[in-house]
């Protein structure tokens, strides 16, 4: 049992603790070494202005060898991986689904997916369920109903201990190693205690708490490529509108008509998305991309609430607007909206490798790549001034295909810590590329098995054998 009062990350660059501060650190002490937390010891012996929490003692949970913070195509993809090669494994998701912007944002597309693997298998999966449209593996879109059930279903099968509606709420470090993190959810504060912890939270939450070094944005600060929420719509008859409809070409950018965006100024409506579009789901189920949130700091709650309510609003209008068109909109009909915006950047913790430009440039090789980017440099309009010239684009930046090293997903300045998906190791351009989430699933997997030869060997992911990950990813590879 640890006596923990949490501070969380917000309340540490706020909240100025005295006294009761320093009780509290001292009642840490264990026969293991000090939980400790940099935001926590750097804001004692000033003065207080805010409020105290009471301590409370929490039961520490120690059932798990691997902890997964984070349940998007990153997070399932590493926790299935962890689990096929032997290891215990919990995880933690905050949302009511498993797939992260897959089912919770609703992404409604993939991208960068001709990758082996989990990859592979997914889509596989995804098509004997006829929940899948399209031909080749660079851009296809699913059902994200099937997609949730197919995550809940693998990850039952390998034996992955899943919580929903919970946050990581806390870190705690023994030295440089994380040892304990606390989460919060309808069944109050729980502890849990584990060698390796991943995390594929999308805004590296888990590595900031813990203290790593992160940058976010452009210039390390937000401007921040702009949210996005997308919207599943049914149209009467799908055939009407198969000429507004957009396809990916084959270096997985997206193509399309400019007719849909007629459409659109014919209803009287201007996206704040400049590049407006339409994707196939299924039979008259259509995914509609058109919002687009400027300037939003993916970490500031009050923020992404804004920009949520005034983006579900302006999905409402345009729908409005092409229904009064009538003829192939009549009865146009809204069939859902997200829980949550898709979010392109936030916090990119820093790792034993950081990812460049130039890594892009020159098609960069590694000997330990975990995966081979072959999607652009995809910079979305970072201003609405911005967007009215260039909807996106890439920064001047030729790239070639290039690998991503093991080491980018390995935190730097904390022990017994993994990333994988877009908060990896990497600087503001490289993320445009990489960030896609068939380059996530790679990673997870990737990340999955090097914490499960971590926990299994007792030694810190940044000293694995890469031979040994390797060959624990060709096997689980195999037991698919």
């Amino acid at each position: 049992m640890y006596q923990i009062e949490h501070v969380s990350l917000a309340d540490s660059m706020t909240r100025q603790i005295t006294t009761g501060r320093r009780r509290f650190l001292g009642s840490l002490a264990t026969a293991s070494g000090v939980l400790s937390s940099p935001s926590l010891l750097a804001a004692e012996g000033a003065a207080s202005t805010g409020f105290l929490e009471a301590a409370r003692e929490l039961p520490v949970n120690t059932d798990a060898d691997v902890i997964v913070c984070g349940a998007g195509p990153a997070g399932v993809t590493a926790a299935i991986t962890a689990a096929r090669a032997g290891a215990k494994v919990r995880l933690f998701e905050l949302h009511g689904s498993l797939g992260g912007v897959w089912t919770s944002s609703l992404l409604g597309y993939l991208l960068d997916f001709d990758k082996p693997g989990f990859n592979v298998e997914l889509v596989r999966r995804l098509r004997e369920r006829d929940a899948i449209n399209g031909g080749g593996m660079n851009g296809l879109s699913y059902q994200p109903e099937e997609m949730k059930l197919l995550l809940e279903e693998l990850c039952a099968a390998a034996g992955v201990k899943v919580q929903l509606h919970t946050r990581v709420a806390a870190a705690y470090r023994e030295g440089r190693s994380l040892r304990t993190i606390v989460t919060e959810s309808k069944s109050g504060r729980q502890a849990w205690r584990a060698p390796v912890f991943i995390d594929t939270t999308g805004d590296g939450d888990l590595g900031a708490q813990a203290g790593c070094e992160f940058e976010i944005g452009r210039d390390n600060a937000c401007p921040c490529q702009p949210m996005t929420m997308y919207a599943l719509l049914v149209v009467k008859d799908a055939a009407q509108i198969a000429g507004l409809i957009h396809g990916t070409g084959d270096n997985g950018r997206h193509v399309g008509p400019q007719a849909f965006r007629d459409e659109l100024k014919r209803a009287g409506v201007t996206p704040s998305y400049g590049s407006a579009c339409l994707f196939p789901i299924q039979g008259n189920l259509v995914l509609l991309m058109a919002n687009h949130e400027y300037g939003i700091n993916a970490t500031d709650a009050a923020q992404v609430t804004e920009a949520t309510l005034r983006a579900r609003g302006e999905i409402h209008q345009i729908v409005r607007g092409l229904r009064k068109l009538g003829g192939a909109w009549d009865g146009l009909q809204i069939a859902a909206t997200p829980e949550q915006i898709g979010i392109r950047d936030g916090r990119r913790i820093r790792g034993r490798y950081v990812m460049t430009s130039e890594d892009l440039v020159q098609g960069a090789t590694q000997a330990d790549a975990v995966v081979r980017v072959t999607f652009p440099v995809d910079i979305h309009a970072i201003t609405a001034n911005d967007n009215k010239t260039a909807a996106y684009h890439n920064a001047g930046v030729k790239m070639k295909p290039y690998d991503i090293p093991l080491r980018a997903l390995i935190a730097r300045d904390v022990d017994g810590l993994l990333m994988a998906g877009r908060c990896i190791s990497g600087d503001f351009i490289s993320h445009a590329s990489y960030r896609v989430t068939g380059n996530a699933v790679a990673m997870g997997e990737a990340a999955g098995a090097a914490a499960a030869v971590a926990a299994k060997t007792k030694t810190a992911p940044q000293d694995v054998s890469w031979s040994e990950v390797q060959s624990v990813i060709e096997v689980g590879r195999k037991m698919k």
